[in-house]
């Protein structure tokens, strides 16, 4: 059976190591595209409106797609957070990189964080898409 190597960070010549992602991924398999997944659990419902608590079940959201479809944490090369307070982001940094590590794994990825003014389930607080390379 041919396995795919793993997702590489790209790290371009001179420049400083980024904390917590990478700059590029190089990655071939077949993609999954996960949806944006907020605090909630898998059947609708919040149980509590702390931030980090909240990236926790998103990330374990993505996980369990990612699980679903016969992938794990190594095989995700991006993802895109949508946060509505980027002060309430940064002060839980300790937390939500811990809960990364958690469910996650510590290994580099791209990401991109953007603060929005709301999303659409007003409890809501963070909403994380995820695009994963699985082996053929």
């Amino acid at each position: 059976m041919k396995t795919e190597p793993k997702p590489q960070p790209v790290l371009p010549e001179g420049w400083p190591r980024p904390r917590g992602y990478a700059n590029g991924v190089v990655a071939q398999g077949r993609m999954l595209f996960i949806a944006g997944m907020i605090g909630w659990d898998s059947q609708g419902v919040f149980h509590t409106d702390d931030f980090g608590a909240q990236v926790r079940q998103a990330l374990t959201n993505v996980a369990d797609v990612l699980r679903a479809a016969g992938g794990s944490g190594d095989n995700i090369v991006r993802m895109t957070w949508y946060v509505t307070d980027k002060r309430e982001y940064l002060a839980a940094a300790r937390e939500v990189g811990q809960a990364f590590r958690d469910i996650i794994g510590n290994y580099d990825i791209a990401m991109t964080a953007v603060e929005v003014s709301a999303l659409i389930e007003d409890r809501a607080k963070v909403e994380i898409e995820a695009t994963a390379m699985l082996p053929a």
